[in-house]
C-alpha cells in the first residue's frame, strides 16, 4: 500500500501571520526575484508536521525546517487499527444505550478516518456527545472482553424480539448465511456482528478516541424512511496520531472551499435561484477564464477540434444514447416545446456523435478528436449537495475521439500525455492510477475487449506510470483508466477517466469507410482532464488554500496611496500594468496599514505603496505578501518583472 503524506504546519508564522502546508517538503513557490532574474521571487517557507499513510514507516525528523514525520495507518494498512476502528462503534453503542434506555440500534461500522452509529433517538447535542465519551472511557477502562458467539437464526430472532430492536430484526432478514454471528462486551451488551474486533475493549487507548460530530441519516438512505442520528467519531492506535489527525482535520477545515470562497469573494450558491448552481463572481470568473484559455490552447495544439452544442435536445436523443433507460433519476423532467418533449443533458456524448454523423468518414479521416467545455445538469437530492464538489448544473471539460482499432494505444498514450501536462500547469505532479477491466455485465466482443484494455495497459507502460488493476471495475461498455490528482493535504481527488466505448456507436450506428469500401464501426474514446470546471476549482482552492500562485491569482497587484493626494498616480499606474496584461487595481479609502492588511486578507500576491516620494521619482514601493518590503522600483521594471514571472511559473 503506498504511503499518503499529509504536511501540516507547526508553529511557524509568515510576515501574513499565515500558516501553510505543503505535500512531503517544506512549501517554497520559487517565482523569479523583481530584482535580479535568477533568484526566487515570494518564497514561502516554514516548519511542517508531515503526516503519512503507510504501513510501516516509523516517526522521523528531517533536517530542513525540522519536518516531524507522524505515520498515519490506514484500515488497508493496520488490521489493528480496522479492529480498534470496529470496536469504538460497539462500546459507543453501548454507551449510548445505557445513558438513553429508549434509544435503538441500527448499524456501526468502521469507515475510512473512524466510525460511526447510527441511532433512532430523540436528537442529540455537543453536551451529550461528552456524556457518551465519558461513559465510552469508563467501559473501555473495565477492560472488558469481546466474544464471539454463533446462534441459529431463531435463537437470534427470540434475542432481538426480547431487545425490541426493529432495525436489527430487518438487519437479520437481510443475513443470507448461517450460523448468525454475534459479538458480546463482556456480559452487559451485543450486537449482530461479523467482526472482527480486538480482544477486550482496553486494547483501546482513552486518549487516541474522540467523538466528533452528530448528523441526520435516513434508515438506509431512504428519504421516505426514519431520520435517524448519526454520531461521527476517529480512533487511532496512539494520542500521537489522533493530534496529528486532529491538526490535519484543523488545516483542511481552514482551506475549505465554500469559507474562501466567501472571503475571497470568488463564487456563490445563490439560494434565491436554487441550490447546487453555481454563481461564478467576478474574481472566481477570472480564474476560470485563464483555466478555460490553457485548457483551449493545449487541446488545440494537441490536434482537437473545438465543439460548442445547445443545453437542451429532443427526448429522443437520449432515448437512443440509453440514458432514459439507465440514468433517468439522475435527469431532469422533460419539457414541453411545440409538441415535442426536450430535456436537459445530463452528458456531452450524444452531440458529439452526432457532429460526427454530419458527413461520411472515411479510414484516413482518423484519429478524429473533438473538445468541448459543455454544461450539462444532473439531478441531485438537495442533502447530497456539497459546495462546488457537488452541485446540479457544471461545466464538463470534455472530449471524444473517434479511431481505429490500431490506433487506441496512441490515443490512449497522447491523452495521458495532455493530462500530465495539464495537470502539472496546476500544480498537481501525483497521481493515483487505475485500470478497470470488464466487468461481468457487458457489451461487445471478446476480442475487441482484449485489445482494448491491452492497449490501455500498454499505453500506461509506455508512459511510465505506476498504476493498479482494479478487475471488473469497467463500464459496461469498455475499459477505462481513471487518475486521482492528489493535494497539498495528500488528499485524493477523482479528476481524469479515459474511457473506451463500444456502446454509443453501436447505438448511433456511426459509422466509417474501410480500404475495402466497407462500412466499419469506429473505436470511441470518452476522456475528460479536469472531470468538471466546478469541481476542479474547489479542489484548486483547498489545493493552494485560495493562496493562487501569480498567474493563476485573479488580482496580480493591488496598487495603495498613503494619502487620497496620491490617487491619481495610482489609477495611471493601475491603467499602465492592465495595458500589459497585469490584473490589478486600486485600493484607498483607508490607513495605510489596514490597507496592507486587507491585501494580505484577500491573498493578493503583490501591493504597490505609492507616497508623495514614489509620485516625484515616478516609482513604486513593492511589497510581497511572503517576501515583505522588496524596495522601491520603477513602474516599467515593476512591470517588466511581474511579467517575467508569470510567463515562467516556475512555481508549478
Amino acid at each position: 500500500m503506498a504511503s499518503t503524506l499529509f504536511t501540516v504546519p507547526m508553529a511557524t508564522t509568515l510576515s501574513s501571520s499565515i500558516h501553510f502546508l505543503k505535500l512531503h517538503t517544506p512549501f517554497s513557490f520559487p517565482f523569479r526575484s523583481l530584482h535580479s532574474p535568477t533568484p526566487t521571487f515570494f518564497t514561502r517557507k516554514f516548519s511542517t508536521l508531515a503526516v503519512a499513510t503507510s504501513p510501516s514507516q516509523p516517526a522521523t525528523v528531517s533536517d530542513s525546517n525540522r519536518q516531524d514525520r507522524i505515520v498515519l495507518p490506514t484500515n488497508e494498512s493496520s488490521n489493528t487499527l480496522l479492529r480498534i476502528r470496529h470496536t469504538c462503534a460497539h462500546v459507543m453503542a453501548m454507551a449510548v444505550q445505557k445513558l438513553y434506555p429508549q434509544a435503538k440500534v441500527t448499524i456501526g461500522p468502521w469507515i475510512e478516518n473512524g466510525f460511526y452509529y447510527d441511532f433512532d433517538m430523540e436528537p442529540l447535542t455537543d453536551k451529550d456527545l461528552k456524556r457518551i465519551k465519558k461513559e465510552m472511557d469508563r467501559i473501555i477502562s473495565k477492560n472488558l472482553p469481546l466474544v464471539r458467539e454463533e446462534v441459529s437464526r431463531d435463537e437470534a430472532h427470540r434475542r432481538i424480539v426480547a431487545l425490541n430492536e426493529p432495525y436489527k430484526m430487518e438487519i437479520l432478514e437481510g443475513i443470507k448465511e448461517e450460523p448468525i454471528t454475534i459479538y458480546h462486551i463482556g456480559g452487559e451488551w451485543w450486537d449482530l456482528c461479523a467482526g472482527p474486533h480486538v480482544e477486550s475493549t482496553g486494547n483501546i487507548k482513552r486518549n487516541a478516541v474522540e467523538l466528533e460530530s452528530i448528523a441526520g441519516a435516513y434508515w438506509r438512505g431512504d428519504e421516505k424512511k426514519p431520520m435517524l442520528q448519526r454520531i461521527y467519531g476517529t480512533a487511532w492506535e496512539t494520542e500521537e496520531q489522533l493530534k496529528a489527525y486532529l491538526h490535519f482535520k484543523e488545516e483542511a477545515k481552514r482551506r475549505d472551499h465554500r469559507r474562501l470562497g466567501q472571503d475571497l469573494d470568488l463564487f456563490s450558491i445563490q439560494e434565491d435561484a436554487g441550490g447546487g448552481l453555481v454563481f461564478w463572481h467576478p474574481k472566481g470568473a477570472i480564474v476560470r477564464h485563464i483555466i478555460e484559455d490553457f485548457w483551449k490552447k493545449v487541446h488545440i495544439d494537441r490536434g482537437y477540434d473545438l465543439l460548442y452544442t445547445p443545453h437542451v435536445a429532443k427526448a429522443d436523443l437520449w432515448k437512443i444514447s440509453g440514458h432514459l433507460d439507465f440514468y433517468k433519476e439522475n435527469m431532469y423532467d422533460q419539457m414541453s416545446i411545440e409538441d415535442e418533449r426536450y430535456q436537459l443533458r445530463p452528458m456531452n456524448c450524444p452531440y458529439h456523435i452526432l457532429v460526427y454523423k454530419r458527413k461520411r468518414h472515411s479510414y484516413r479521416d482518423f484519429p478524429v478528436r473533438v473538445a468541448e467545455l459543455g454544461t450539462v445538469y444532473r439531478y441531485e437530492l438537495s442533502g447530497s449537495l456539497h459546495g462546488l464538489f457537488r452541485v446540479r448544473g457544471f461545466t464538463q471539460d470534455d472530449a471524444h475521439i473517434f479511431c481505429l482499432e490500431d490506433q487506441i494505444k496512441d490515443e490512449i498514450r497522447g491523452v495521458l500525455d495532455l493530462t500530465e501536462e495539464t495537470l502539472s500547469q496546476f500544480g498537481f505532479d501525483k497521481y493515483e492510477i487505475n485500470l478497470s477491466t470488464r466487468p461481468e455485465k457487458s457489451v461487445g466482443e471478446d476480442d475487441i475487449w482484449e485489445k482494448a484494455t491491452s492497449a490501455l495497459k500498454d499505453a500506461l507502460d509506455d508512459k511510465g506510470w505506476t498504476y493498479q488493476i482494479d478487475d471488473g471495475g469497467g463500464a459496461f461498455y469498455g475499459p477505462k483508466i481513471d487518475v486521482k490528482i492528489e493535494d497539498a493535504l495528500g488528499r485524493k481527488w477523482q479528476c481524469s477517466t479515459i474511457q473506451v466505448d463500444f456502446n454509443l456507436p453501436q447505438r448511433f450506428d456511426i459509422t466509417y469507410v474501410d480500404s475495402n469500401s466497407e462500412k466499419k464501426r469506429p473505436i470511441m474514446i470518452h476522456r475528460a482532464v479536469l472531470g468538471s470546471l466546478e469541481r476542479f476549482f474547489g479542489v484548486l482552492i483547498e489545493h493552494y488554500a485560495g493562496d493562487f500562485p501569480l498567474w493563476l491569482s485573479p488580482i496580480q497587484a493591488r496598487i495603495l496611496p498613503v494619502t487620497d493626494a496620491q490617487l491619481e498616480y495610482c489609477k495611471d499606474v493601475t491603467n499602465k500594468l492592465k495595458k500589459y496584461g497585469i490584473r490589478a487595481e486600486v485600493c484607498h479609502g483607508e490607513r495605510l496599514p489596514k490597507l496592507i492588511r486587507n491585501a494580505e486578507k484577500q491573498k493578493i500576491p503583490l501591493m504597490a505603496v505609492v507616497g508623495s516620494k514614489e509620485i516625484e521619482t515616478q516609482t513604486v514601493t513593492v511589497r510581497s505578501r511572503f517576501g515583505g518590503e522588496l524596495g522601491t522600483m520603477s513602474v516599467d521594471d515593476f512591470i517588466s518583472r511581474i511579467k517575467l514571472a508569470i510567463e515562467n511559473p516556475t512555481s508549478l
